[in-house]
Order: C-alpha cells, then structure tokens, then sequence
C-alpha cells in the first residue's frame, strides 16, 4: 500500500494544471515584471542609492521577484479550487480519500513551486540589469516559502468562499494587488511622509517584501528578525484558517 498516494495525486494534478499553460502562469507575469523594472529604472536613472552601495535598479529587483511570488502563489491555489466548483469536479475530491491535510499541503506545495518558477526566471531574466548577490541565504529561502505559503494558504480561503471567478478578481483587485504596490515594492518606506510610513508598518506584504531584499543586501527597513517573525506568524494564522475549514467542510459540503 502507497502511503501518501492522494496528496502525490491531488499535487501531480495541480503542477500539471499550470505547467499545462506556463505561457499564461510563467512568462507573463515575469513580462510584466520586466516591464516594471524598465520604466522604473530608466524613470530613477541617476538618483541616490537607496541603501549605500544599492541602486535604484539593484533595489527593485527583489521587491518585483517578491510581488510576482505573491500574486502568482495566491492565483494558483484561489483559480484551482475556483474552477473545481464552476466544473463540478469538487465533488470528486471531497469523495477521495484524501484527508485535510493532505488536501492543504498539495495546493500549498504546488502554489509554491509555481511562484518558484516565477521567482528563478524572474531573476534569471534580470542579470544583465544587475549583478544580485545572496548576503543572507537562509534568510532569502526562509521569507520566500513563508510568503509562498501564506499567500497559498489565504488562495484556499478566497477559493473556498468563492462561488464564482468575480469573487476571485474582487480578493485579487482590493487586497493583494493594493498591499503589493503599497509594501515597498518600488520605494523605502523611510522615504514616505510620518503617516503613511506608519500605515506601511500594518501592511503584512512589506515584511515580506522587505524580508526577502535582506537577504540580498543584507540591509532593509525593518530587521530582519522582525520581517521573518510577522510573516511566520501571519502563515501560522492564515494556514490555521485554511485548515479549519478544510477540516470542518465549510462551504464545501453543500
């Protein structure tokens, strides 16, 4: 008897899902990131570093490898769950013996390997822009499959509330796209007036964001301990949500 063997299955089903269309859940989202980076940068051409030695262009780049990472992790487990109720195909997971656990851990994993995906050809595609280096590794992999995770976990929420793909874009269009472009993404939030500075530190995507930029600079605007303690706490609350209902069927046994 294979141990695991509907986790192995539901993740095997849920890779092959995007990598059936890495045109749509790859390349473009790197475009668009690409396209971020050339305006910006060529818009910024000149300014002072925003961290001494780091410039304009140096400074974007993991904050635009981070929002792709966030977006897509959300898309891809919020979309599957989505589409599995509009097909009707839900009914057969919910008859599988699959438990919740397994059930959470394949759309985590497969949303990670996908926002992966994004992240190395994001970076790839941006070495002849500049020359990132990894001051801190650990930190680096750390922030990356905490955001992933979370972002993973809330896409099972929204996927699970969701009855139709409008409800999908309503979570995409009034939480995750505004807390990106307002996490630092494209600025230090050193550089906003008082209020908004402090409005910034409530955003849980700019520890995120700026997380991960430590780990290639080994400098950011909050420290590092405290980047990595609300993103784990914040996966730790949203997977705990995404379980629960998982668990208990809600919205799901209907």
């Amino acid at each position: 008897m294979n141990d695991h063997i509907g986790f192995r299955t539901l993740l095997k089903k849920e890779v092959q899902r995007f990598w059936s269309v890495l045109g749509q859940t790859v390349t473009a989202p790197v475009v668009t990131a690409l396209l971020y980076l050339l305006v910006f940068a060529q818009a910024m051409k000149g300014r002072a570093p925003v961290y001494p030695g780091v410039e304009y262009t140096e400074f974007l780049v993991p904050g635009l490898v981070m929002m792709t990472v966030i977006q897509n992790a959300f898309a891809n487990s919020a979309s599957s769950l989505t589409q599995s109720k509009i097909m009707g195909s839900l009914v057969f997971l919910m008859m599988a013996p699959l438990g919740a656990f397994e059930w959470f851990a394949a759309y985590v994993v497969a949303s990670v390997l996908r926002a992966f995906l994004v992240a190395a050809a994001m970076l790839i595609v941006t070495l002849p822009f500049v020359g990132l280096t990894f001051h801190s590794p650990l930190v680096l992999v750390a922030m990356f499959l905490l955001t992933a995770g979370t972002l993973a976990s809330l896409g099972i929420i929204a996927g699970i509330v969701s009855t139709k793909f409008d409800h999908i874009a309503s979570f995409t269009n009034f939480i995750i796209t505004p807390l990106s472009f307002l996490s630092g993404v494209f600025y230090s939030v050193h550089a906003l007036p008082p209020l908004a500075y402090t409005a910034s530190r409530f955003n849980p995507f700019f520890y995120m964001i700026d997380g991960f930029r430590y780990g290639f600079f080994g400098d950011a605007d909050v420290p590092a301990w405290q980047s990595l303690c609300w993103t784990a706490a914040g996966f730790t609350i949203v997977a705990s949500v995404a379980l629960w209902m998982l668990i208990t069927g809600y919205k799901l046994r209907r």
